[in-house]
Order: C-alpha cells, then sequence, then structure tokens
C-alpha cells in the first residue's frame, strides 16, 4: 500500500489544487472535511490544512479538534490553517489594513531551513486572505516575510509543524511545488510511489478482494473514464464483467454504432441496449437542468435494473465516476457549495440489488489517462474528449425533443469533424456545440428566416476542476460558421463561447 498524504478541507477554492499538487510529486492524498477527520491516523504520514473563505476570528469557523496530529504527525498549515494554529495557540490575528491578493515576493527567508531548501529570497508567492498574522504562536519560529506579511512562514519549535500565509499549490507560486516537496519528502520522508503502474496493480488487487467471484455489470460511455474502469475491472476479474453500452437517444452523431465498434479486439463482452425512446419519453417536456440530470440519472437506474435481472448472479454495478465528478456534486471534502449533480454519484435507490464499485473515483481525468496508457489502451480511446452523461441533454437549453437533439448532432458533428481535420483536436481538451433556446432574425436568399442560433464551446485544461476557453483561429471559426448554418436546416447563427472555468462552468447547464 502507498503511503499517503490526508488534506483537511475548509472550504477553500484551492483544496483540489493541492492534492493536484502533491500528487504530481507521485504521492497519494485523500481529501477529508475538516469535521470529519479520520479516528485513526496512522495511515497518514503527514497531514495538511487548506485554506478557508472564513475568518478565524468569526464565530462560525472551523474549529477542529487537531490533538490527534498536532505534534504526533508532521502538519503543514496552508493560509486558514496557519492563522488557525496562530490564533488558537498564543498568537495573534487581527485583519491586514488592505486585502492582501494576488503575486508577492518574498523579502526575507531564514536561512539552513530543510522546509525553503532551493528557495531563495525574491521568490513569487501567492496571497489571497483579509487578515493575517500579527504574533506568532507559543513556539513559533519566523521562516519568511513579503514586504507587507511579515509572518508569511514559520514553524514550531519541539514540532514538524510548518505554516505558510501564501498558497503553494497555484501555479502563480514559482517554488510551490518545490517547498510542497520540501515538506512531504524531505521532512516527512513520505515515499513518492504513486504511479500509474502501482494504481493499476494495487486496484486489480483491491477489485478481486472487493468482488470475488460475483459478476458485474458496467455502464460505458464510450469516453476515457468508462473504458479504463472497464479494462481495470476485466483484468481482474475476466468475464465475471458484462459491460452495458446504453444509446439514451442524447449521444453525438452516430456514436451508439462507433463506439461499440471501437471495443471490438479489445477482449470485453459488451451489450449494446438501443433505450433512445424511453429516455425522450421520460424528459418530455422538462426545462431544468437539474431536473434533466436526474431524469437522466433515474432512467440509467431502471435499464441497467432491467438489464441486470437479465444477467444471473449479477451483484455488482461499476462506474466510471472520477475524482470531479465526486466534489462538485457532493459537499464531501468541507463546507464547499455543490456546483451540480452528476448522473453517476450519489448510491441506488433501495430497489435495485445492485452494490456499487467505483475504481476511479480518487483519480483525476488526467490521472485516469495516464493509467489508461499504462494499460495499453488505445491512445485515440486515451485521447478523446470528455463527454457528459447527460449527454446532449445538457447541450440542449431548454426542453428536448428529437427534432432539436437531431439538430444538435449535426452541428457537433460538424464542429468536432472539423477539429480533428484541421489537426486542432488534441490541442483542445473539450469541446461541444450548444442549442440556445432562443430564435434569431437571419436573411438567407433574400428571404427572412427566424431560426435558432448555436454555441461552439472548446476548452483547455487537465483535469475540469478548472479551464479556459481556446483561441481556436479565426479562419477555422469562420468556415466552422459557415458549414454549419449552410448545412444544418433551422441554423441560421453561430456564436462562440469564450467564458472560463471559474465563473462559468464547462457545460452550459
Amino acid at each position: 500500500m502507498e503511503e499517503k498524504v490526508l488534506i483537511l478541507d475548509f472550504g477553500s477554492q484551492y483544496t483540489q489544487l493541492i492534492a493536484r499538487r502533491v500528487r504530481e510529486l507521485f504521492i497519494y492524498c485523500e481529501i477529508h472535511p475538516y469535521n470529519n477527520i479520520p479516528e485513526d491516523i496512522s495511515p497518514f504520514k503527514a497531514v495538511i490544512l487548506s485554506g478557508s473563505p472564513y475568518s478565524v476570528r468569526s464565530e462560525d469557523a472551523p474549529h477542529p479538534d487537531l490533538s490527534n496530529i498536532r505534534g504526533k504527525v508532521p502538519l503543514l498549515a496552508v493560509c486558514y490553517g496557519a492563522q488557525y494554529l496562530a490564533h488558537f495557540s498564543g498568537g495573534k490575528v487581527s485583519p491586514s489594513n488592505i486585502r492582501e491578493y494576488g503575486r508577492a515576493n518574498l523579502s526575507f527567508v531564514a536561512s539552513n531551513e530543510d522546509f525553503f531548501k532551493s528557495i531563495d529570497k525574491g521568490s513569487q508567492v501567492w496571497m489571497s486572505h483579509s487578515d493575517t498574522i500579527k504574533e506568532l504562536p507559543t513556539g513559533g519560529v519566523r521562516l519568511a516575510s513579503t514586504s507587507d506579511v511579515e509572518n508569511a512562514a514559520y514553524r514550531i519549535k519541539g514540532e514538524f509543524t510548518y505554516a505558510i500565509q501564501f498558497h503553494p499549490e497555484v501555479y502563480h507560486s514559482t517554488d510551490g511545488k518545490q517547498l510542497l516537496s520540501n515538506f512531504l519528502v524531505d521532512i516527512a520522508g513520505v515515499k513518492q510511489d504513486w504511479t500509474p503502474d502501482s494504481f493499476v496493480s494495487m486496484t486489480l488487487e483491491s477489485l478481486r478482494s472487493q468482488i470475488g467471484d460475483e459478476k458485474v455489470i458496467l455502464g460505458l460511455s464510450g469516453g476515457v473514464d468508462s473504458t479504463v474502469a472497464a479494462v481495470l475491472l476485466h483484468q481482474a476479474i475476466g468475464d465475471q464483467l458484462t459491460c452495458i453500452f446504453v444509446n439514451n437517444g442524447l449521444l453525438r452523431k452516430d456514436e451508439f454504432s462507433s463506439v461499440l465498434d471501437q471495443y471490438k479486439g479489445m477482449g470485453l463482452n459488451v451489450k449494446g441496449v438501443d433505450a433512445s425512446e424511453r429516455f425522450l419519453n421520460k424528459l418530455a417536456g422538462i426545462s431544468d437542468p437539474e431536473a434533466k440530470r436526474k431524469a437522466i440519472g433515474n432512467t440509467f437506474i431502471d435499464v441497467f435494473d432491467d438489464e441486470s435481472k437479465l444477467i444471473e448472479g449479477a451483484t455488482w454495478l461499476a462506474q466510471g465516476t472520477i475524482y470531479p465528478d465526486v466534489i462538485e456534486s457532493i459537499s464531501v471534502n468541507g463546507p464547499s457549495a455543490t456546483i451540480k449533480s452528476h448522473h453517476n454519484v450519489g448510491g441506488l435507490p433501495d430497489y435495485m440489488k445492485l452494490k456499487v464499485v467505483e475504481p476511479l473515483r480518487m483519480l483525476f481525468k488526467d490521472e485516469v489517462r495516464r493509467v489508461g496508457t499504462s494499460l495499453g489502451i488505445d491512445p485515440e480511446l486515451i485521447g478523446r474528449h470528455p463527454f457528459p452523461g447527460p449527454g446532449l441533454a445538457i447541450r440542449i437549453l431548454g426542453d428536448i425533443t428529437a427534432e432539436k437533439v437531431n439538430m444538435l448532432q449535426e452541428v457537433d458533428a460538424i464542429f468536432i469533424n472539423g477539429l480533428r481535420n484541421d489537426g486542432l483536436y488534441d490541442k483542445v481538451w473539450q469541446a461541444g456545440a450548444i442549442l440556445l433556446p432562443v430564435n434569431s432574425v437571419g436573411v438567407m436568399g433574400d428571404e427572412r428566416t427566424y431560426e435558432k442560433c448555436v454555441a461552439l464551446r472548446a476548452v483547455s485544461s487537465t483535469d475540469g476542476m478548472t479551464a479556459d476557453w481556446v483561441d481556436l483561429p479565426y479562419e477555422f471559426l469562420q468556415k466552422t460558421s459557415n458549414e454549419i448554418i449552410n448545412r444544418v436546416k433551422g441554423v441560421n447563427r453561430v456564436v462562440y463561447d469564450i467564458s472560463s472555468k471559474p465563473p462559468a462552468t464547462i457545460e452550459w447547464e
């Protein structure tokens, strides 16, 4: 079993970034809410406290019991964590004269400190706080300052406890990764053994132990996550696995047949189920995004329940759930807000007698791809853009009809095929088209039209937690727009979405 690190989340927007940076060091970590600390800390070689939107001075500030951690396990407190240790351990935290947000540079770095090995005075760091530490806690030793923040970093005498006012997990902190390595590897002595190969071997062993000789059904989508989950399970339990690929009527153009063809030769037992009419009937008249997601999720469950009864002895349902799905769906990691629900998160209804197995639940998207490469999966499958579980239903704003689905499928096919043909597909993390619930006036052949508007969306990202819009060439956008308007009946206007995440999400619904 790999050595691991515990991250206690106080609701910071950056908590998931801490986990990503730690894993980039080939160290496994888990995020737990501050108010649900594991009773047994012994499996964790180090603990990190995240930042928080709260002030330690407020009455409702997170106030965890760290008695099983302080002085017993190497501890790194980031931003709110640093203020928390100071405020409740003999120090003083006060409001800053000005809000300290953005880039800063270290004006002082203590010498001969392992914590700041290979980090020099002048190193850029990222600040994001409105309080500041005026006095260090009992036993505190100042390790670094900026021109505005005297106590930018400190340690506690007699403990492997370190605290920083800035955010090393953010790319703007140029030596942030070095600082995390100094703490985790040099000070805490955590082994760097979290690799795709180690994940595969550990997961195969875990799956065999968890499932035994029971049968599993898995919902394939054709995407990276479900494909990697299927190959992992197949290697673990062989023909005990049956994969089901459901046509929900909301897939891309011709995707049902093309995905089934892709899986031929992979050794997987795949069954295709066309339930498109069933899904479209369930969605009839529904416009609210969350209601759509729930209707699709419930119908997926019903379809799998029906199919599972046809597979004698099936007792498990496998899903390709990954970490961002969990983070965005449920506030499991501290007091953070639910962004949107995901169809494959949250368990099964009581009437469905299948247990859930999720081999990728703790992986980010880029980690899933590296695991897929380790498993020898076709690079074309590994490099495929993410596609939402609810499919085109959340790319059609408003109610869903077969006519709208067909229209958007045609638009989407022109866009995606165009990206491939122009060598742009692999430069984009995710792309798709959105059918807007508005008509616009146009003119075609000297005649007035009043037809649909579509938006094109292309983003770059590593894990879906944050994303930037892609600056596609004007020539490509012009050609694509012309082709869509000329070839797709009912569309007379094309726009391009230049919103990043945050504040927008990748999908419109």
